[in-house]
């Protein structure tokens, strides 16, 4: 089952004085198109290392729990949990004590552990587990790995330069911001 979207982050990884700065861009007439950029440059290094860059909320929705007493987070790094609920078969959900569950919050993908058997099992069959995690390194860009920050710059510029020059077809991440954001891809078996 996937993990959803529930509170963007607040900020953008990068500022637009900060991009333009990068960018030698003294006008404003770009400002819109500086901010975009900024956001799907954030949001391409978020999907090709699958980790959460500034502070977000995602909800991890399960039909059952592990036998193994284990979830896997995406993205990461995870944070805390901030909610639990599991659904009756009516569609009635019952919270759940979020101290209950144990963060491995040093590696990626990070893990929720649960003790089997300790939390109520789920009345209904699809989606009767919520989980409610605040994921990224923190509210503000310092906590950022300053690689992905430096991808981000490169991506921007990039596609500051290129405007119109890619199709869905042909469009390529710059290697250098490739290699920057490679340390930090969450690999799955």
């Amino acid at each position: 089952m996937p993990s959803i979207l529930v509170t963007p982050p607040a900020a953008e990884p990068l500022t637009l004085a900060e991009a333009k700065a990068w960018l030698r861009v003294e006008h404003d007439d770009d400002d819109a198109v500086i901010g975009v950029l900024i956001t799907s440059a954030r949001s391409l290094v978020e999907q090709e290392t699958r980790r959460a860059l500034i502070t977000q909320g995602w909800r991890i929705v399960r039909d059952a729990w592990p036998a193994g007493g284990r979830i896997e987070v995406a993205p990461a790094p995870v944070r805390q949990v901030l909610a639990a609920r599991v659904y009756d078969a009516a569609g009635i959900g019952q919270a759940i004590d979020a101290t209950l569950f144990t963060l491995a919050t040093g590696g990626a993908p990070g893990m929720l552990g649960f003790l089997p058997g300790s939390l109520p099992a789920p009345g209904r069959a699809i989606a009767g587990i919520e989980i409610d995690i605040e994921v990224g390194y923190g509210a503000d860009a310092s906590a950022i790995p300053e690689p992905l920050r430096q991808a981000i710059r490169l991506l921007v510029a990039h596609a500051y330069e290129n405007r119109g020059a890619e199709t869905a077809g042909n469009a390529r991440m710059p290697p250098t911001a490739a290699a920057l954001i490679a340390p930090y891809r969450v690999l799955t078996l």
